[in-house]
């Protein structure tokens, strides 16, 4: 299942958030976005967890959990349109 984190400090890199979500399975990837221009991040990211209950368990789990600071939003990715 691919999962949406949002509201994330912008200090917060790739390794740190896979940390954070293999506390709950396996992750297959995180791909933290970045801004083009000024190269810094946008303050979300996507992560892949192939297991969907351990995927389910992660947004339950961190959904509103406060992280260097912020409190993140963490649900399930909605397909591009």
């Amino acid at each position: 299942m691919n999962i949406y984190i949002g509201n994330l400090n912008y200090r917060v890199r790739e390794p740190e958030l896979k940390q954070i979500l293999e506390e709950y399975g396996t992750v297959s990837s995180v791909k933290l976005i970045i801004d083009r221009d000024t190269n810094r991040s946008k303050g979300f990211a996507f992560a892949e967890l192939p297991n969907e209950d351990e995927a389910k368990n992660a947004i339950n789990g961190l959904n509103g959990a406060e992280y260097e600071g912020r409190q993140m939003v963490v649900k399930e990715a909605l397909p591009r349109r």
